[in-house]
């Protein structure tokens, strides 16, 4: 009952936008030619289905962001556990983390293509970078909040320290760093267009430099629509992830996703 409650309240949300610009468009509060209307829009996005191979689009843009993601997960959950567990390392490591961690992917884009070219790499180093440092810092927190029970039984059964990271420390903090890895997943795709749009040839961004280029604001706006439509999907599939690890450790469900 209240799924199919979220799902109607969802569904409201995006009938208002649909009617507001609607509305707008009839109203010529900007140039028609300028601001496409949403059948203008849904057209654009059929011809994109059936002339531009907008599924392998999608999935060039979501190869990407999978390669980006991962590896910036993988990496940042090692370094917090490791940094976590060992707590003096951290007070080394946090000031250098709160210097770059402000700074926006975009900016590093300059480097990152002379360093690396354009292509595919320009597009998975920004996603890498927007997604590092949020799991990296939940990880942290998460392993310093651990109840030292925990740690006291590891040390009575004689546990060395990979073991203990890996038998005790990651389980225990697992339900905390799934949040950071939310966190980091819409970052990530936020930051995965604009990489796109520096050099590559395929994927999401690519469409939307393409539809600039040649004035085709339509195919502009469908683009934007279906980017939003498969962040949504994202969110929805990282609020779903979380709340099974929740249940597994016993936690409930997450309350953002209520």
């Amino acid at each position: 009952m209240k799924t199919a409650k979220k799902i109607l309240q969802g569904a409201c949300g995006f009938v208002l936008i649909l009617l507001l610009w609607q509305a707008a468009a009839s109203a010529h509060v900007f140039n028609a030619s300028l601001f496409p209307t949403p059948l203008q829009t849904w057209q654009a996005l059929a011809e994109l289905i059936t002339q531009n191979n907008l599924y392998l689009q999608i999935g060039a843009s979501m190869t990407r962001y999978l390669i980006g993601y991962v590896i910036a997960a993988v990496l940042a959950v090692i370094l917090g556990l490791l940094h976590g567990y060992y707590a003096g390392s951290w007070n080394y490591v946090n000031p250098l983390v709160q210097f770059l961690r402000p700074i926006s992917p975009i900016a590093w884009m300059p480097f990152i293509v002379l360093w690396f070219g354009i292509g595919d790499i320009p597009a998975e180093v920004v996603i890498f970078i927007a997604a590092f440092f949020p799991i990296l810092l939940s990880t942290v927190s998460a392993v310093r909040h651990i109840d030292p029970v925990y740690l006291k039984v590891a040390s009575n059964f004689s546990f060395g320290t990979l073991k203990t990271i890996t038998s005790i420390v990651f389980p225990a903090a697992f339900p905390q760093i799934m949040d950071g890895f939310r966190m980091a997943c819409g970052t990530a795709w936020i930051f995965l267009v604009a990489g796109e749009m520096v050099g590559a040839q395929s994927g999401l961004g690519f469409l939307i430099v393409d539809a600039r280029n040649n004035l085709r604001v339509d195919v502009l706006a469908a683009t934007i629509v279906v980017i939003g439509v498969l962040g949504l999907a994202i969110d929805l599939f990282m609020h779903y992830l979380e709340d099974l690890v929740r249940k597994r450790w016993g936690l409930g469900i997450a309350k953002t996703s209520r």
